[in-house]
């Protein structure tokens, strides 16, 4: 794997969408150091604990017993790429010509299947497409890390162990219910798993067999992909009708008036409160905000909220929380959105 593509792969495409749930510590903030209990008495409590929940003991046998923790996993946990460089390079990096390329000859290799997935979960096809090459290079890079060792270590360290302590179960349940087995239950370093990179709750909870043979198969059927990926944009709020957003300038004396005028947002995971509350376009046009060649906002009845990424501003609309939902990221969310408007 190239340089300089690996820790966008790492941090980018094979993080989410668990990010919706753990990526929201600020820029900066300590990474917890506490005692840890031996590994050995952990995994033991944990073994315990699955049997009482009725997961049988051949798989818990099968899928716990002898674990080791994997030191990498913590190091990449700790080195979250949306945290840590810049917006620019984070893009330029992840969204290459090659990408993009391959990005376009997807589109018109799978354009009926693409638009059967738009018709029936009101997703726009080049969003779809945006993120199945952020999140695995179009099916070429899913990750290798055994899933049930890179969650138990995760689920030990301290940091954020309650949510992946959940995954680890909902991995159990996945391979009870026959989805998948435990020798090929393989992804990211934290988990994340198949083509659109899923966590285990997502795959349970979103997932689909669009293919109709039996198996919401993330890992090997694009149909099941790319349906798997607009059904959580549709569950997660997508508007069909709309678009994500779009970049704009903000005029210095703009600034001015947003920042004293217009709040931070209060709820939601750490990217959501990185940006403002929502205000109508007419409001925003306003301010003096306009779009990147200087014209007008459109005319239409959206609101939005403002991104700022070091020099540049983004008016984002509802649907951009949907993306956020996937991975809570501007870094994430943003390269998606200028993605797809490159497969458009």
């Amino acid at each position: 794997m190239r340089v300089g593509l690996s820790v966008l792969i790492v941090l980018a495409g094979l993080l989410s969408p668990f990010a919706a749930d753990v990526a929201t510590q600020t820029p900066g903030q300590p990474t917890q150091v506490a005692a840890q209990q031996p590994f050995e008495e952990w995994l033991g409590a944990l073994i315990k604990e699955a049997g009482e929940r009725g997961y049988g003991q051949d798989l818990i046998d099968q899928a716990l017993l002898g674990l080791e923790p994997l030191p990498r996993v913590v190091a990449s946990d700790r080195s979250q790429a949306e945290l840590t460089i810049t917006f620019e390079r984070y893009y330029n990096n992840l969204v290459t010509p090659v990408l993009v390329s391959r990005g376009r000859t997807r589109a018109h290799e799978d354009r009926e299947l693409l638009d059967r997935v738009q018709s029936t979960f009101g997703v726009q096809r080049p969003v779809v497409l945006a993120i199945w090459g952020i999140e695995s290079r179009f099916g070429g890079n899913i990750g290798r890390t055994p899933v049930f060792r890179a969650l138990a270590t995760l689920a030990w360290e301290p940091r954020r162990a309650d949510f992946f302590r959940r995954q680890l179960f909902d991995a159990l349940t996945m391979v009870a219910r026959g989805h998948i087995d435990v020798e090929t239950m393989t992804g990211s370093w934290a988990g994340a798993m198949g083509q659109p990179q899923f966590m285990p709750s997502s795959y349970l909870a979103y997932a689909v067999d669009f293919d109709k043979d039996g198996r919401r198969d993330i890992w090997r059927s694009t149909p099941d992909v790319l349906a798997s990926i607009a059904n959580y944009l549709k569950a997660n709020g997508w508007d069909g009708e709309r678009t994500w957003g779009r970049e704009v300038t903000v005029p210095p004396p703009a600034r001015t008036r947003i920042r004293e005028s217009v709040p931070a947002r209060t709820s939601g995971c750490y990217a959501m409160r990185d940006m403002t509350e929502r205000r109508a376009l007419e409001e925003w046009q306003n301010f003096g905000v306009r779009r990147v060649d200087g014209g007008p906002l459109p005319e239409v009845d959206v609101e939005a909220g403002l991104v700022q990424t070091g020099n540049r501003f983004f008016l984002v609309y509802p649907n951009y929380d949907a993306i956020l939902r996937y991975n809570c990221a501007h870094h994430y969310a943003l390269s998606v959105g200028l993605f797809a408007e490159l497969l458009d």
